[in-house]
């Protein structure tokens, strides 16, 4: 192929294709920041005012010092996505690496992974991504994808690989499917009953503990008696557990210390009496920082499947609309806005942000911000 120089700079050129029809490209050498011989360029350019253009850009770049833009401008996502998990993945806890790993495999890398990370734009990420996810998964799922995506397009800003995030100012709508996961207060009532009544000790105990802290079933599977402060009535969330062992919580926000009131703590001391007993009879002494719910059976703390079976039980005994241990934490969270409480207070007790309050939980906002709009109306009279 044969390059002709443009009049209009000494790094433009112009060709013609196989077609014969004219095209033009660009060829710029530079220094990279170890002061060796580099050179980009590109083909392809239907006009020369569009080859001009991109050769600036290169040349704006590496005068401004942002080489790495230059040397990586022909990185595709899925290059950079494997890059970013092979060099992070040893940062992260284990859940947060399968989370990840999942996540690139199933979802960015099938449907961004042929793009380059330099050249992806706003309106393509939402038509090929958040448009597609939304066709395959509730608003939530999406949400959550769609941060962690922005998590790995941050590591390439940090890394000076692309200028800034594109991704930031993109809102997905829709409220999180809890999928009539939770229970009013009338239903709560029934069901807490109807757990005490039928369900062994721990199991019930876990059970009110679930529904009046909203704490998450891994998180309460991780207390162990030092977390619970009888005089001051807290409870501090500073781990999680199940099958795998326990380790740090989901989030910073997920370590947290829940006031809670007298009926839970009345409960926790008549099964912390049980449970020294039951050690006892076992050989052992019970310790602060033993695990608070543990087997009848063997004195041993539970498992993670227990309390499932639990809820199994007893939604089969009283006839009411199945739920999950974690349709308890989206039930204290409803009962909460329902009292009209701040978003905030909520969202500190539960271990969110305000943000995934409201996002998970607008459509209840909305229904009493209709009330309002009814009951200032109603007290005017006129």
């Amino acid at each position: 192929m044969e390059m002709h120089k443009s009049k209009k700079d000494n790094d433009l050129y112009y060709y013609s294709n196989s077609k014969g029809e004219k095209m033009w490209s660009y060829r710029y050498r530079y220094y990279d920041a170890l002061g060796k011989r580099r050179e980009k360029s590109k083909q392809g350019f239907k006009t020369e005012k569009d080859a001009y253009r991109a050769l600036l850009e290169v040349k704006a770049n590496v005068l401004n010092g942002e080489v790495k833009q230059v040397e990586n401008s022909n990185l595709t996502i899925s290059a950079w996505l494997d890059i970013w998990y092979e060099t992070h993945k040893g940062d992260w806890k284990i859940t947060t690496q399968l989370q990840r790993e999942n996540a690139l495999k199933y979802q960015m890398k099938p449907l961004l992974g042929k793009y380059k990370l330099a050249e992806l734009d706003k309106t393509t990420y939402k038509r090929v991504y958040i448009n597609e996810l939304m066709k395959k998964y509730e608003p939530s799922t999406v949400r959550l994808f769609h941060r962690l995506f922005k998590v790995a397009i941050n590591a390439a800003v940090d890394n000076e690989i692309i200028p800034r995030n594109r991704f930031t100012k993109i809102t997905i709508q829709g409220n999180e499917a809890i999928n009539d996961n939770f229970l009013t207060p009338e239903e709560l009532e029934v069901f807490l009953k109807a757990a005490k009544q039928i369900e062994n000790i721990t199991n019930y105990s876990m059970i009110l503990l679930l529904a009046f802290t909203g704490v998450r079933k891994g998180e309460a599977l991780g207390l162990t008696w030092e977390n619970v402060d009888f005089d001051r009535k807290t409870v501090t969330v500073e781990r999680t557990r199940d099958k795998r062992g326990a380790r740090e919580p989901k989030t910073k926000n997920s370590y947290r210390t829940i006031r809670v009131d007298d009926i839970l703590l009345h409960q926790l001391k008549i099964y912390r009496t049980w449970c020294k007993q039951t050690m006892l009879s076992f050989g052992k002494h019970l310790s602060d920082d033993d695990y608070i719910f543990i087997s009848y059976q063997s004195g041993t703390p539970t498992g993670d499947n227990t309390v499932k079976y639990s809820f199994d039980r007893i939604i089969k005994k009283i006839g009411i609309k199945s739920i999950t241990p974690h349709g308890l934490r989206h039930t204290h969270a409803t009962i909460l806005i329902g009292q009209k409480q701040p978003v905030n207070m909520i969202a500190e007790r539960l271990g969110n942000t305000p943000q995934m309050i409201w996002d998970t939980y607008g459509h209840t906002y909305k229904a009493l911000e209709e009330e309002s709009v009814i009951a200032f109306s109603q007290a005017l009279h006129l």
